[in-house]
């Protein structure tokens, strides 16, 4: 199944995208409801809680006295981490098996208020982040839930920033506007990424990628790359570098993260297809060598590649073995073209030569072996130079 973590500021809206994707189709897990129900008059969870903070959280008929609790442990830090540790579990556990009961094909939504805050992005194929202009949210909360404006605005001012979300976020829904706009947002996601993103996990495949084409810089590339590289270690337990083109500030490159995965031995790379693949990298059949350089042992520059799923998000995964040459040279290629303008010009004209006549990803890839066959002895000459090694 697809595993979506839904989350967004309060006053944000977060609540009407649930709703919406609920109406596609989605196994929508209320992270808030679940809370509720964790500590209802007679659950385990309300006993801890009075035993923690004492009969004044109760109401006359012993149901918990939320704005009570809430007076009690906002501002102090040590309450409030006391209260998260009853409540967080009991949420995890029943959120897990929620989630468990939802069909193989299904499009699971969980929805977490404190999903960046808690650090929990990684666990999930995707993230959908839920914003509104501050103002806005406070007349929200003031308005349609009676909120005092000084304590709506303490409640936006204790949660994440806006850019601790947007690191965490592999999709922006801005909703500013009308309901009706963020509504459309929602329904052009679910039809051309989710509904897409799943089958492709299920399936163990990946979207075609078309004709190679490069676009300038993205300054984000390095912010979506970590986000992908957290996913892919979470995963694997193992190291995750971002390398390639994207990895190189200010050069021109497909809009593809590459990534590489660190691993002892190609026995390890194979055992770890099935949960790469469930994580969203299903294994690409047949790429299992890069091009050897410098007359080296073809046996020596074996890999496994993996590539993403995710529609909207186009990765290469490669793995190879620590120490081995096609490792080694994926780390110094760029860590080379950052440290020699020329180099990095020089290779970005070479690209855009190749990707003008270049029908297919394969033949653009191809055309590249030969200016690489010199750059690998230009990169080791430098790295010497430099007294450049691997990070790590």
């Amino acid at each position: 199944m697809l595993r979506v973590g839904l989350t967004g500021g309060i006053g944000a809206g977060k609540s009407t995208v649930a709703a919406r994707l609920a109406e596609l189709g989605a196994v929508v897990v209320d992270s808030d409801k679940i809370a509720r129900e964790v500590v209802e008059p007679g659950t385990s969870g309300l006993a801890e809680v009075v035993a923690a903070f004492g009969e004044q959280v109760l109401t006359a008929e012993g149901a918990l006295d939320r704005p009570a609790l809430a007076a009690r442990v906002f501002g102090d830090d040590q309450a409030r981490a006391r209260l998260n540790a009853i409540i967080h579990p009991r949420v995890r556990d029943r959120a897990v098996q929620l989630s468990a009961e939802a069909p193989a094909d299904g499009i699971v939504v969980q929805d977490i208020p404190l999903l960046v805050e808690n650090g929990m992005a990684p666990a999930f194929h995707l993230v959908i982040v839920v914003d509104a202009e501050v103002e806005q949210r406070v007349h929200r909360l003031t308005t349609a839930r009676g909120m005092a404006e000084a304590d709506a605005r303490a409640r936006i001012a204790a949660q994440a920033t806006p850019e601790q979300r947007r690191a965490a976020a592999d999709v922006w829904l801005d909703n500013s506007g009308t309901p009706e706009q963020v509504l459309a947002a929602v329904d052009e996601l679910w039809a051309a990424r989710l509904l897409p993103y799943e089958a492709n996990v299920r399936l163990g495949r990946y979207s075609p990628r078309g004709a190679p084409e490069l676009v300038p810089y993205d300054p984000s590339w390095p912010e979506q790359a970590a986000r992908v590289a957290a996913r892919i270690g979470l995963a694997t337990g193992k190291r995750v570098d971002h390398i390639g083109s994207t990895s190189v500030p200010g050069l021109a490159a497909k809009d593809v993260l590459d990534l590489q995965l660190t691993v002892e031995s190609l026995a390890e790379a194979d055992a770890l297809a099935a949960q790469l693949g469930q994580a969203g990298f299903p294994v690409v059949p047949g790429l299992v060598q890069d091009t050897p350089k410098d007359g080296e042992d073809p046996g020596d520059w074996l890999k496994r590649t993996h590539c993403g799923a995710d529609p909207g998000r186009w990765v290469n995964l490669h793995l190879r073995v620590a120490g081995s040459p096609g490792w080694r040279f994926a780390l110094l290629f760029p860590a080379w073209l950052r440290a020699d303008p020329a180099a990095r010009a020089e290779y970005e004209s070479v690209k855009r030569e190749l990707a003008a006549r270049c029908e297919s990803i394969a033949e653009y890839g191809d055309a590249k072996d030969p200016w690489f066959a010199k750059a690998h002895a230009r990169a080791g000459a430098w790295a010497e130079g430099a007294s450049w090694s691997p990070p790590g």
